[in-house]
């Protein structure tokens, strides 16, 4: 991982180059970095009603992992076969247009990532309505600051909190994931919001992380159990429960969940690299308790991301929320960032700087 300049791909003599990240084969288990592979591409020819853009800054999500196995969830965007280009949130600049509304210079943020140029038709999202082409205004803050916070990541963790779990202040909050990219967000937005923030990860130093560069009011390495930390931080139970992970984290906050208690649905990563974990055993705790389990994709809440993203930039820029990245360079550095990623060996926004 390393800070670098953020510039297009080109060759020696200055001509355009294109590379995409392809699916070489479906991981069996864990991924693995041979499972995908970076692969020389055609440089895309512009058409009408396209914008050619040269995709400047990825963003790595454990929501690509769904994509990689031979089936995706019921429900989910179609698995991709070997030899797919994989897709994901990207900043880029465009280059040519033939689209009104965007010119050669402006910053926008789409869904054909994994690559180094992309031919953009704003009709068409790989990853659906949240994935629309948009412009972005460079006047708010750089690249990293648009594909992290102010991106679908931002808009994961304000939609999760304020829309599906009706955060209040006062709340008692706890936020499984709380040193990734969601996560991080969701701790600093619910702890700026007046609640009291425990957050869970899964190694020592992730936890010195949230105490320290977070602030949070009380953390723990969930390696070394969920039961007895979230006893003693919480002993009179939590309201809200920001749910990353699925399985025994899910058990555990439907024991320690208050009456009329909310959790946020965001994703199961305990599944990710294999079956998705089973229903709690525990599950009837939802009725007895009237508790609201929902789950949500933030595509859902596409239309609220100017709300999402003035409040956030608003949280930003008075110094009550940081943006931590795991910054890799280069578009052949992508498989490894995936693969760090998803094994929980990053903090913060994991994101690959094209050039």
């Amino acid at each position: 991982m390393t800070d670098t300049a953020l510039h297009g791909t080109t060759s020696d003599e200055g001509v355009r180059v294109n590379r995409e990240v392809r699916l070489m084969r479906h991981p069996d288990g864990a991924l693995e970095v041979g499972d995908l592979e970076v692969v020389p591409a055609e440089m895309p020819v512009m058409a009408p009603g396209h914008v050619l853009i040269r995709n400047l800054l990825l963003s790595v999500d454990a929501a690509t992992r769904l994509r990689l196995d031979p089936v995706s969830p019921p429900g989910y965007l179609p698995a991709l076969k070997p030899g797919e280009t994989l897709a994901g949130m990207v900043v880029g600049e465009v280059v040519e247009s033939d689209v009104e509304g965007f010119a050669p210079g402006d910053l926008v943020h789409h869904d054909l990532g994994y690559r180094d140029y992309a031919l953009v038709d704003p009709g068409n999202q790989a990853l659906g309505v949240a994935g629309s082409l948009a412009k972005l205004d460079r006047e708010i803050g750089p690249p990293e600051l648009q594909v992290g916070l102010l991106g679908m990541t931002g808009l994961t963790a304000w939609a999760g909190l304020f829309e599906v779990a009706s955060l209040k202040p006062d709340d008692v909050v706890w936020i499984s994931a709380a040193a990734g990219a969601v996560g991080s967000v969701a701790a600093q937005v619910a702890k700026a919001h007046g609640c009291r923030v425990i957050g869970s990860a899964g190694s020592p130093e992730k936890v010195a992380y949230l105490m320290e560069a977070l602030g949070l009011d009380a953390a723990f390495n969930w390696r070394d159990g969920l039961d007895a930390p979230l006893a003693e931080f919480a002993p009179d139970g939590i309201d809200v429960y920001f749910d990353s992970v699925g399985g025994e984290h899910l058990r555990a906050a439907l024991d320690h969940l208050r009456p009329y208690g909310r959790v946020a649905l965001c994703g199961a990563i305990a599944g990710y690299d294999g079956q998705p974990p089973s229903a709690p055993e525990n599950l009837f705790a939802a009725t007895t308790k009237d508790l609201n389990l929902r789950g949500f994709l933030a595509g859902t809440f596409a239309d609220r991301l100017p709300e999402a993203r003035a409040h956030l930039a608003d949280l930003w820029s008075s110094g009550r929320l940081t943006l931590d990245l795991a910054r890799y360079d280069g578009l052949e550095a992508a498989p490894q960032a995936v693969v760090d990623m998803l094994s929980g060996r990053t903090t913060g926004k994991c994101v690959v700087a094209l050039g």
